[in-house]
């Protein structure tokens, strides 16, 4: 059975104050982190120079129940790369997820699929728990390419020599339109694209966990997860404000419906 999962990406957003003050705030609502019956995962990918900060503050109480996850990732073990952050690296802080193929990376930085596909097999090896996000731009989804769109990128990662789409992973579909923009996607829209990845991923599809991430609030969070392949989501601007976050959190834990 699959468990309901939160990811909180900040992306360049917060302080050491920030952090603490986050941290503090989840102490006080912890009870919507660990659902007794749907017992929702949560994780939280901080920038890079607050993640150990982030482990060592959720310490042995709250680290039970959240877990830290990356941003990025380069598709290389070491070497030469300044400014660069390997998968051995972020593991060796204790994160346990990472954020391959975000939409921000492959538009802003020109990410092409193959490097997602090496970022994803990078995160793999050392252990990590790749999240990989697909999703379309407005035009492609006015052009009716949506699924061809997503299809190709999960193919792209599939493809590569040594990577295990039946294993250790995330998939997060996410809209490009819809990041930060405001809008979201129907629950319909949403749903139909979330099937169509599980169909994609074979017979591991029913296990591994699809989220959906473009302009996430608590309110709109329930009706998303109440359809049957969405489970959990992906959330950004929300995860930035600890209570907002908490909400969807509690959502999560109440009405997604997993397989």
């Amino acid at each position: 059975m699959r468990k309901p999962l939160i990811v909180a990406n900040w992306k360049m957003h917060g302080t050491q104050t920030f952090v603490r003050r986050f941290i503090a705030a989840l102490e006080e609502g912890k009870d919507a982190l660990r659902q007794p019956e749907a017992e929702a995962r949560v994780v939280i990918c901080p920038p890079f120079p607050y993640l150990l900060s982030l482990v060592e503050q959720l310490g042995t109480g709250l680290g039970a129940k959240v877990l830290v996850g990356a941003q990025d990732v380069n598709a290389q073990k070491d070497g030469a790369f300044t400014g660069e952050v390997s998968a051995s690296m972020l593991s060796d802080c204790n994160a346990h997820y990472v954020i391959v193929g975000h939409s921000e990376r492959r538009h802003l930085c020109a990410e092409s699929d193959l490097l997602v596909a090496q970022k994803f097999a990078a995160a793999q090896i050392a252990g990590l728990t790749p999240i990989l996000c697909v999703g379309e731009t407005l035009r492609q989804r006015e052009q009716g390419l949506t699924l061809e769109v997503i299809a190709k990128q999960l193919q792209s990662v599939a493809e590569l020599p040594g990577v295990d789409m039946t294993r250790q992973l995330v998939v997060a579909y996410e809209p490009v339109w819809a990041i930060g923009s405001g809008k979201t996607a129907t629950p319909q829209q949403a749903q139909e694209v979330h099937h169509f990845i599980r169909e994609q991923l074979g017979e591991a599809g029913s296990r591994i966990q699809l989220l959906y991430g473009g302009s996430v609030k608590s309110t709109n969070a329930k009706s998303l997860f109440a359809e049957i392949d969405i489970d959990g989501a992906l959330v950004g601007g929300a995860s930035l404000e600890a209570q907002e976050f908490l909400n969807i959190c509690r959502l999560a834990g109440a009405t997604c419906s997993v397989g």
